[in-house]
């Protein structure tokens, strides 16, 4: 017998607990009178499957990945006429549903089906593909996340300056800040930090009503080619970036643009929810969620001797994570703090201690990293020829082929800003 839950408006209360119980092979274990009520018999264990009706107050992407956090599978109850309802059911990733008058064995089939699949999410939508060339093969919209460890080593400077690089090189690009801690994105480029923004997005996620013209929309052009989803505008806020989400938030991300850049905070612990007995925000489920999802990681330290230890325990750190291997990056390298031969002895510190073979190198360049703060403006722009804005172009050129192909263009020099 497969056992569910009901947790319906009052619209629809008598209609599903008749549909539920005529249905072979069901059992209705608990009428749920609201969504804290189902989420806690969902914890509970007492059933696989869950009935929802789209008006259930509450009802958001949070309260459905919780229920499948716990192995309850969902389904949807609707009227065939409220297209509004199955619309909302269907983007916040319900996939069955079920109807008013729908016969007692498709019914019983349905949850049966339902209870004995792996999740109750339906897998996510593909992307638009993007050529690489006209005779190329065509590929996914790939997810590049930019990563450091704590102590300031210039990640949000090497994710501005990859994506407009990106965007330089002709590849339609989407910049998302999703720092917990501290997002800057939005002062780096000059744009106002009051803006909706990723948490307007993951609003409109929660309740199921964010599609691509909709991000797309929250995600103004910063420079030509280079659109740009700003952070949180206070740390404090940080309860209303939810990994659902966020999840969602970056699946439709790669139907905006051709590459999508993600700026993260530094923090990768999840012990947050230790410390309550159900399940709560966690300040870091951003970071963890994009680094899921992520094609690409580049983890940035900086050159001196504390960062470079920070960075080699973060690598270690990354690398038991659901995360793809990281590029690693060690950004302000300079005589001063490494050295007269920064670049060998670095290496040598990584390769011994960490076992890193493949390092990256950014040069040190205070004076142009603040002539483009105080513009307001990327490095692309106020700096084209800049050792360090040469030195992120090439690492674009490692990403993203089709940026490669454009590395010695000097167009992005010579755009204009669009002022937002």
């Amino acid at each position: 017998m497969t056992t569910v839950l009901t947790a319906v408006s009052h619209h629809h209360e008598t209609a599903v607990v008749a549909a539920v119980g005529d249905a072979p092979g069901l059992t209705l274990v608990r009428r749920c009178a609201d969504l804290a009520e189902l989420l806690s018999a969902g914890a509970a264990g007492v059933a696989r499957v869950a009935v929802v009706s789209a008006d259930l107050r509450g009802l958001d992407r949070d309260a459905l990945r919780h229920l499948a956090g716990h192995g309850v599978r969902v389904a949807g109850f609707v009227d065939p006429a409220d297209e509004e309802g199955e619309r909302r059911l269907r983007q916040l990733g319900v996939a069955t549903l079920l109807h008013p008058g729908d016969a007692p064995s498709a019914v019983g089939a349905a949850l049966a089906g339902l209870a004995e699949a792996t999740t109750s999410q339906p897998l996510p939508v593909a992307a638009p593909p993007v050529d690489v060339g006209p005779d190329a093969p065509r590929v996914r919209t790939p997810v590049t996340v930019v990563w450091g460890p704590t102590g300031a080593p210039g990640r949000s400077t090497v994710a501005v300056t990859l994506a407009a690089g990106l965007a330089g090189s002709g590849v339609r690009t989407l910049l998302v800040d999703l720092d917990t801690w501290g997002a800057s994105v939005a002062q780096l480029l000059g744009m106002a930090d009051e803006a909706p923004g990723v948490a307007a997005a993951a609003r409109a996620s929660e309740q199921g009503t964010l599609d691509v013209p909709g991000l797309a929309r929250l995600a103004p052009e910063a420079l030509p080619g280079l659109r740009v989803l700003t952070g949180l505008p206070r740390a404090d806020r940080w309860p209303e970036l939810r990994a659902a989400a966020v999840e969602d938030l970056l699946r439709l991300a790669r139907a905006v643009a051709e590459h999508v850049v993600v700026d993260v905070g530094f923090a990768l612990e999840d012990d947050e929810e230790l410390s309550y007995d159900t399940a709560a925000p966690r300040r870091n489920a951003a970071t963890l969620t994009a680094l899921e999802a992520a094609d690409h990681l580049v983890a940035v330290g900086a050159a001196d001797p504390v960062s470079l230890q920070r960075l080699v325990r973060g690598v270690q750190e990354v690398a038991v994570r659901p995360a793809p291997r990281p590029l690693v990056v060690v950004n302000k390298v300079r005589a001063e703090v490494a050295g007269p031969r920064p670049e060998r002895a670095i290496r040598e510190v990584l390769g011994r201690f960490a076992g890193l073979e493949e390092v990256r190198m950014l040069p040190w360049a205070p004076d142009d990293c603040d002539a483009a703060v105080l513009a307001g403006r990327s490095l692309t722009e106020v700096r084209p020829r800049s050792p360090l804005t040469v030195a992120v172009a090439g690492l674009a050129a490692e990403l993203d082929p089709r940026c490669a192909q454009a590395l010695g263009s000097t167009r992005h020099g010579r755009r204009r800003r669009v002022r937002v």
